[in-house]
Order: structure tokens, then C-alpha cells, then sequence
């Protein structure tokens, strides 16, 4: 059962989320055989300005 996890900077359409929860389903499923009902995506998503790359904040 595989579970797979997404951080995101928060902004995107449900549209968009949806489609990317679709794809990434599908793509775990044609690489690992897992039932498609048994894949599990969880996107978290960040504010911005609540994480940082190479010490400087992310906007």
C-alpha cells in the first residue's frame, strides 16, 4: 500500500491537484503494480514564507 507524499507551496487550482493526484496514481500503479484503491497521495500545502532554500526565504 503505498503512500506518497507531496509538499507543495499552497496556490494551486482543485483542478490542477486533482489532476496531479491522478497522475502520480497512475504512474506509482504502472511502476509497482499496486492496485490503483491501494495508493494513497497526501499533498501538504506550505504558506509562503514558511520554508527556505539556502537559507533565504521561499515567497
Amino acid at each position: 500500500m503505498p503512500f506518497i507524499h507531496v509538499e507543495l507551496v499552497a496556490g494551486r487550482s482543485q483542478e490542477s491537484l486533482t489532476k496531479m493526484m491522478e497522475e502520480i496514481t497512475e504512474a506509482v500503479h504502472k511502476n509497482t503494480g499496486a492496485p490503483k484503491e491501494h495508493i494513497h497521495v497526501i499533498i501538504n500545502e506550505m504558506q509562503p514564507g514558511t520554508y527556505a532554500v539556502d537559507g533565504k526565504w521561499k515567497a
